[in-house]
């Protein structure tokens, strides 16, 4: 059956990038997942979404995400894992966030997918329940349905809200997608890390075990990367790759470093956010 459509119709939201300020592989599990440590920043900075209502069963999406097949798609995923079929919307998404990237992009779209949907269908979910949904869609689905920065361990899913200072943060996007899997797969990877605690983070600890093995196998991060620090110190890969960032007190320092850019390099300048931004109701 169909939804009323209710006071909502149409929702305008940024699906948001995250950056990994450390990553740290801990151990491997029984279940053949890695024990991770990190600490995801939200940014101002990602996908433009938009969710339309309709009347008919059924979820239609357009946009740049048309050349991943509906079975793998996660914001059709994420939908589908709420409407079981009884409900309508419309899909629409302006992509920025490169894929293989490390900065969540696709996790990105489905909780945004989830949290958009929950009130535009009027299901009244509880976050809690959001979250139930979101951990088999991915690793990092759950702290975007969070919605704040957070300190992770487990598979990335064992959430603790962090609040983190204020920074402007270089994006880079080296010209090539890093596979996940194959970095977690690699034989030279780092897996057991030792543990370290929030006062040691905000002390200064932690890096990112994954960036090693990333370097080694993809020479357009490593000159990149070495651009970068050249800049500022805190240069360092996100997730598994490939894009890299730099922290800074300013938004001028930010850039600045941005304007100096190599010819070729994309580079962007985004704001840590604290929390995710609002939804626009639209016409």
């Amino acid at each position: 059956m169909g939804t009323q459509p209710g006071n909502v119709t149409a929702l305008q939201a940024l699906s948001p990038a995250k950056i990994n300020l450390f990553l740290h592989v801990t151990g491997k599990r029984a279940d053949g997942y890695h024990s991770l440590q990190t600490v995801f920043q939200l940014l101002d900075w990602g996908d433009d979404m938009r969710f339309e209502h309709r009347d008919q069963p059924g979820i239609t999406l357009s946009g740049d995400t048309d050349d991943i097949p509906r079975a793998d798609n996660l914001i059709i995923k994420a939908a589908e894992a709420l409407s079981h079929g009884e409900y309508g919307a419309h899909i629409h998404i302006r992509k920025r966030l490169p894929r293989g990237g490390g900065l969540g992009g696709g996790s990105s779209n489905a909780a945004t997918t989830l949290l958009a949907l929950n009130r535009l269908w009027q299901l009244g979910l509880p976050q809690s329940s959001l979250l139930k949904i979101a951990e088999p869609l991915g690793a990092d689905v759950p702290v975007f349905v969070l919605g704040q920065n957070a300190w992770a361990e487990g598979n990335g899913d064992v959430l603790t809200p962090l609040s983190l200072p204020k920074r402007w943060y270089v994006i880079v996007q080296p010209e090539c997608e890093v596979s996940t899997a194959e970095i977690f797969a690699h034989p030279e990877l780092t897996r057991h890390t030792a543990p370290i605690t929030v006062q040691a983070f905000f002390s200064g600890a932690g890096s990112n075990d994954l960036q090693a093995v990333v370097l080694s196998r993809y020479p357009e991060v490593k000159q990149a990367l070495e651009w970068l620090y050249q800049q500022s110190p805190t240069a360092c890969m996100t997730g598994s790759g490939a894009c890299l960032f730099a922290a800074l007190e300013t938004r001028e320092e930010a850039e600045h470093i941005a304007a100096i850019a190599p010819e070729g390099l994309k580079v962007d300048v985004a704001a840590g956010l604290d929390r995710l931004p609002p939804m626009q109701e639209v016409a």
